[in-house]
């Protein structure tokens, strides 16, 4: 996957929340503010000021372009992101008000897009990852998923040795199953042996459909769902695991089975599902001040539903694990073997992202952009 973005650098917390009606009252309280108070409030970095302009978000046509200080606009409709790993969130999507937002990424972004983060255990989404997660692979180079973001040649290679079409899903499959970090950064082995390809695609298969949470709700390993025993009240002040009765307890509610595997689930270094809590109380905390402090006074209780999702998710990956750390692709294609196909080394022009454009993009203060 030749073509790579460093991720999303918000530049200022409060852009990004678990709930959007909270994102709606931040900028209410942004616009409504003036002089000092609005500065204190926007929290400026060398990228972003309220007094300056930027181009429209690709994809987000009605966004403002004038100087904020000037002609705010309406609130932009929030969209969903990755702000970390497994945890979506919201993102007011406003390129005034977020440092490096990678513009390119959101031209390619639509319903057809899937997005590769390279972590030790590399994350795959639809929505667009923010913040600090890894550098970012999409799968296709353009909207309408087209143009795979593969070294050319490499799809019609494996299709030959495997005997059959090789679509860019089974090349992400492969890669969740077989890639691994090294000492040159993240490497995917290509299995010479049909067999061992064919078993890298399904346990590839198996990650990702768990990972993107489609379609049909799954229960976890041994057929059993988590369900909320007793409903979060007001505010939980912590969450707790009890491992015997396999019960999650966040204040007065509780939600089991939670086996295990979901609570001990870590995710760069991190328990996903304690970071996860946090995210959600951070607005509460004795450190939140500004616009980061504006959130929910009561629990929302589709706070409640995702976490039963997320649970879920964890377990699942949790039980694949294992299968994944002990896959070996066999024996392997070198690299004077994808040389001499034409794979290897990819095109210079395959590291830069396609000219998408099939509309113009307003710049700032309403010009528009030539790209």
């Amino acid at each position: 996957m030749p073509w790579s973005v460093g991720g999303l650098r918000l530049g200022r917390d409060w852009v990004a929340a678990p709930d959007p009606a909270a994102l709606r009252a931040r900028w209410a309280a942004l616009t409504g503010s003036e002089g000092a108070e609005r500065e204190r409030l926007f929290r400026p970095s060398r990228s972003r000021r309220p007094d300056a302009g930027a181009a429209a978000l690709p994809g987000q046509r009605s966004a403002a372009t004038a100087r904020f200080a000037d002609a705010p606009g309406p609130c932009p409709d929030p969209v969903r992101v990755l702000r970390e790993p497994f945890d979506e969130q919201w993102l007011l999507p406003d390129q005034r008000l977020i440092d490096a937002a990678r513009p390119e990424l959101w031209r390619v972004r639509d319903e057809h897009q899937l997005f590769l983060v390279e972590t030790p255990d590399p994350l795959v989404t639809a929505h667009l990852p923010v913040g600090r997660l890894g550098r970012i692979r999409p799968l296709h180079r353009r909207p309408g998923g087209t143009e795979p973001n593969l070294a050319p040649g490499l799809l019609p290679l494996l299709g030959a040795r495997h005997g059959g079409r090789v679509t860019p899903g089974d090349a992400l499959c492969w890669i969740l199953a077989a890639g691994r970090p090294g000492p040159r950064g993240y490497e995917v082995p290509l299995a010479v042996g049909s067999e061992r390809w064919r078993a890298g695609l399904e346990l590839g298969h198996r990650l990702l459909s768990v990972q993107l949470r489609g379609g049909e709700p799954p229960r976890l390993p041994g057929g059993r769902r988590p369900y909320v025993r007793s409903a979060v009240a007001g505010w939980p002040r912590e969450l707790a695991y009890d491992a015997g009765s396999e019960t999650l307890t966040l204040g007065s509610g509780t939600v089991s089975p939670v086996p295990a595997g979901a609570w001990e689930y870590e995710a760069q270094g991190v328990r996903v599902l304690p970071a996860w809590f946090a995210a959600r109380t951070a607005h509460r905390g004795p450190d939140a001040d500004g616009l980061a402090a504006l959130g929910p006074a009561e629990w929302p209780q589709s706070w409640t539903s995702e976490l039963l999702a997320l649970v879920t998710t964890l377990a699942l990956l949790a039980e694949l694990a294992p299968e994944r750390a002990a896959f070996e692709p066999g024996p392997v294609l070198s690299a004077e073997a994808l040389r001499a196909a034409g794979v290897l080394p990819p095109p210079a022009w395959t590291r830069r992202p396609a000219s998408v454009l099939d509309h113009q993009e307003e710049g700032p203060g309403g010009q528009f952009a030539l790209l």
